[in-house]
């Protein structure tokens, strides 16, 4: 092959790799980064277990009532029933009554002592709740009831509304209640809020963060693909024992 040639397939595979690699290098660090961050740390802390206690053994003292008592009274001839558990609320056994009203989910808690239905928790009620399922002693920063969320709220896809509870050291913790359920539904932290960042960069699902099959981390995929090759190629064309 002549000398010009040469040069300027070298000229061209340089220029599509230094271009390329501008474009990938810093969705290759974030990949990088989260990675390591992912492999150096403790997903039991991530999730909050370490300072949660274990859900309280239900004890009775008396007969519960049969949700037959109860059932076709909370539920009309539209309404379809998706789950019935008992739980516990507060140390009292309650039926968890999960149905769908209109197209809706909707829970209703019955107790399973008197066959009376609890109203939503309130503040205390969901403070003492909070505290409850949280290992450590730690006073309450703030509160906060929350109606609505957005896809990129740490407390996105799950029953609202909920309180939001937030703690002081050693916990540092936000405990979030659902009003309805009157149960905590999960745990958020610093090393949460981390993760959960770094994870949206990682799938690049800049929305629910859990979907491996949108088009821009597939375009960014076949990107490293091409910016690989175009390095072999480079490689390729400036080595003086296959390319002469």
């Amino acid at each position: 092959m002549k000398i010009g040639k040469k040069r300027k397939l070298i000229y061209r595979a340089r220029r599509w790799h230094r271009y390329l690699g501008l474009i990938l290098g810093i969705q290759f660090l974030l990949w990088t980064l989260g990675g390591l961050y992912f492999s150096w740390t403790n997903i039991d802390e991530i999730r909050g277990d370490n300072l949660k206690n274990e859900n309280p053994n239900l004890v009775f003292e008396q007969d519960l009532v049969s949700p037959a008592l109860f059932l076709n009274h909370h539920l009309t001839s539209t309404d379809s029933l998706l789950s019935l558990k008992l739980v516990a609320v507060l140390k009292e056994p309650f039926y968890e009554m999960v149905f769908n009203s209109k197209g809706k989910e909707k829970v209703k808690l019955i107790n399973a002592l008197n066959g009376k239905m609890r109203l939503p928790l309130n503040k205390e009620d969901a403070i003492a709740i909070a505290k409850e399922k949280l290992k450590v002693e730690a006073n309450v920063a703030k509160v906060e009831l929350i109606t609505e969320t957005n896809s990129h709220h740490e407390y996105r896809e799950r029953p609202l509304p909920a309180f939001a509870i937030t703690f002081k050291a050693p916990a540092s913790t936000t405990v979030y209640v659902s009003q309805d359920y009157g149960n905590v539904q999960t745990f958020r932290n610093r090393k949460w809020r981390i993760f959960d960042f770094l994870w949206m960069m990682h799938t690049m699902d800049y929305q629910e963060r859990d979907d491996f099959n949108n088009w821009l981390l597939r375009l960014f995929s076949i990107f490293g693909l091409v910016t690989i090759f175009s390095g072999f190629t480079l490689y390729y064309l400036t080595s003086k024992k296959w390319f002469r």
